[in-house]
Formats: structure tokens, C-alpha cells, sequence
């Protein structure tokens, strides 16, 4: 995917632009679905913010903003000067080419993960990382979030020791929601649109409304669930880069998806392993973190980090805690105002593109390994 040739002239011109005490920050959103207007809706919280316009091929989710400026097409939003940055929360397929766009519109942005849909995306979203000075923040808002940022700092003072394992999992429950979409009226959807670069296929309500287990427009449970934790392991233990990785997964519920409802994998790093197991028929526990080192492990998660000692352990009883914190923020609304500040200081965001870049990357050669029955061995 080439970059286009302005935007070497309009990511220069926006990069020197420097916003005055009072002056606002106008932000569009682009795919107003559920999660870009639960991130919209985080923007009254962050002082000198303003939702400017918003774009959608759906016109029914318009009502939801009645008071900014709405349109049917995403170019609209990047030809209007008056903005500075933009919110993409469209599905995986249009990712990459909707922030190249915006790249090359001189806007800054926030766009959801994973940032690709493909490994070789991945070499343009890296190119474009290379030749802009926009500030691009992507949603892994785990580095912005108080529970994974201490358990950093437990890490950084060797309180786990020598850590060479972290489990991963992630259960949602998807057959209490099977029967129950949403309507759409597909006279309002431009569904064309929708497809962007995606096969030609005709209107599927399913596909739609639930198009993270579909292969033409996500990436099932490793993109949309898994890529959270990668990325926050990577983040935490300093490696991004897996030597082996091998996946399994099977639809034994959910038949009407492409995606497996149930995957099980392992990415292999040259100091520590990563697993990862997710089924999508039942919710308890909902997702994690575990890591395993020399002196002690610890879970976290978006509520809560806790450290166990490995003096005094037990087979059958996991020892008091040494250490307990719980959540006491949002890690979405700062994740979001840390985009912001960085608009204004132009310095780089907690979640960069090459992070993301190299998380997406890891979900990617997981469903290559489910896929194709074999174990990968990335290379470069």
C-alpha cells in the first residue's frame, strides 16, 4: 500500500502547528459505531477538546450527534481543514487505509486495534510511521492504564525476578447474545462503502453487526482479544519479536461464524513464552495477564494488579499477596487524553505504530498458524 505523495506536504505543515493555551483541539470521528462513540464520549472529560464532525455509512447512528457536522463519507471529515484530529473506530478492514488517508490529510489520530488486518500491512502503516511527524495513538490503552503501569514498576524493581511466562486468556460469552443482533436498516447503510476493499458479497445482517468473527473484515478472538495482551506483555517484558508461534482453534458453538469460537496458542520469545487459551461460549473470568517469574507472580488487569510471593507457596493455596492495587481511573479516558496532550506537545504517544505494528503482528501469525495447521517461524 503506497502512501500518498501529500502527504510529505501536509504532515509537515500540520507538525509545525502549535495550539495556543485556550485553543481547542476539533476532532471528527470516523465509524461512529459502539466503541468510537463510547470513545467519543470520553472527550468532554479532557479540557480543550471538541467533537467537530463525525462520518458514517449508516445514517440511524447520526442521532447520537446532533449537535456536530455529520457525513456519509470518511473524506469529507479529512478535507475540512478546521480539523485537527481524528477518531477512527471503523472495522479492522479499514484501518490502515483510513489512517494513511488522515496521514496524508494532516490530521493526528486515534485509531482503534489492531491497527492492521495483515502482516504486510504492517510495512506500510511502519513507511508512513517514518515520513510523518503526526501524533498516531493506537487503542491499546493498557499503557495508559494504572493497574498495568504498576505492574511495570514491580517489574522494573525485580520484584518478579526472572520471568520467562506469561499466560494470556480472554472468555466472553457469545452464545447469550446469539438471536438478539441488532436491527439495521439496510436502506441506510451504504453497504458498498462498508466493504471498502473487502470481497463483494451481499448485505448479512451478521456480518455487519458481528464482523470481528469474519475473515473478509477481522480477525476473531486473536485480533480483536489477544492483541490487547500481546501488546501489553511486549510493553512489560521489553520483546516484541516471537521466533515460533503455533495456534490451534475449532468452531465447536458458534457455526455461524468463520472465526473459531475456541483457540489455544503459544508465540515463543528468546527470553520468555507467551500462551494464550479463549473460548466464546462462557465469560467467567473474562480476561488477564499472568506472569510467572523467579520470585513471585503476579495478575493483573484492568482492575486490579496482584502480586504473590514464591516463598511460602503452597501446591494446593496460592500464598497471601505481598502486593494488591486496585484500578482507580479509566484507563480509556487516559489513554485518550494522553493522545490529546500529545497533540499539543507533538511528543510520541504511549501506543506508537511500531508497537502496534509488532502486536497486530503476533495475533496475525497466530490465525496464519490456526489456519493452516503448522507452526510459523516469523522472520525479519
Amino acid at each position: 500500500m503506497k502512501l500518498p505523495r501529500r502527504t510529505f506536504l501536509t504532515t509537515a505543515l500540520a507538525a509545525g502547528r502549535v495550539f495556543g493555551a485556550n485553543e481547542r483541539v476539533r476532532i471528527a470521528g470516523i465509524g461512529v459505531g459502539g466503541r468510537c462513540r463510547g470513545l467519543l464520549q470520553k472527550l468532554p472529560g479532557i479540557a480543550g477538546t471538541e467533537l467537530a464532525a463525525i462520518a458514517d455509512v449508516y445514517e440511524p447512528r447520526f442521532a447520537s450527534f446532533p449537535a456536530v457536522k455529520t457525513h456519509g463519507d470518511y473524506r469529507a471529515v479529512l478535507d475540512d481543514r478546521s480539523i485537527d484530529a481524528v477518531v477512527i473506530g471503523s472495522p479492522d478492514h479499514w484501518h490502515v487505509r483510513m489512517t494513511l488517508d488522515a496521514l496524508s490529510a494532516g490530521k493526528d489520530v486515534y485509531v482503534e486495534k489492531p491497527l492492521t488486518k495483515t502482516v504486510e500491512e504492517g510495512d506500510a502503516m511502519l513507511k508512513a510511521y517514518a515520513s510523518t511527524k503526526q501524533v498516531v495513538q493506537v487503542g491499546y490503552q493498557q499503557r495508559t492504564t494504572d493497574t498495568f503501569q504498576k505492574a511495570k514498576e514491580l517489574i522494573e524493581a525485580g520484584e518478579l525476578g526472572e520471568i520467562t511466562f506469561a499466560r494470556t486468556y480472554w472468555y466472553q460469552n457469545y452464545l447469550a447474545r446469539r438471536g438478539k443482533l441488532p436491527a439495521v436498516d439496510a436502506g441506510k447503510l451504504n453497504w458498498k462503502g462498508w466493504l471498502g476493499g473487502a470481497p463483494d458479497q451481499p448485505f448479512d445482517a451478521l456480518r455487519y453487526t458481528q464482523w470481528r468473527w469474519f475473515w473478509d473484515f477481522g480477525g476473531g478472538t486473536l485480533t480483536d482479544l489477544f492483541s490487547h495482551w500481546i501488546d501489553s506483555v511486549h510493553w512489560l517484558l521489553g520483546d516484541s519479536k516471537p521466533s515460533v508461534v503455533s495456534a490451534t482453534g475449532a468452531k465447536l458453538q458458534l457455526q455461524e461464524w468463520d472465526c473459531p469460537d475456541t483457540v489455544s496458542g503459544s508465540w515463543r520469545y528468546p527470553k520468555f513464552v507467551v500462551s494464550y487459551d479463549s473460548t466464546l461460549v462462557g465469560g467467567i473470568e473474562d480476561g488477564g495477564v499472568i506472569l510467572r517469574g523467579s520470585k513471585g507472580m503476579m495478575k493483573v488487569n484492568r482492575a486490579v494488579t496482584i502480586l504473590y510471593p514464591e516463598e511460602g507457596a503452597k501446591w494446593d493455596a496460592l500464598p497471601k499477596p505481598s502486593f494488591e492495587f486496585r484500578t482507580q481511573s479509566d484507563g480509556t479516558q487516559t489513554h485518550i487524553a494522553n493522545w490529546v496532550d500529545c497533540i499539543r506537545s507533538r511528543k510520541t504517544p504511549n501506543s506508537n505504530i511500531r508497537d502496534a505494528v509488532a502486536a497486530a503482528r503476533a495475533a496475525h501469525w497466530g490465525n496464519q498458524s490456526m489456519r493452516e495447521e503448522r507452526t510459523i517461524r516469523p522472520s525479519g
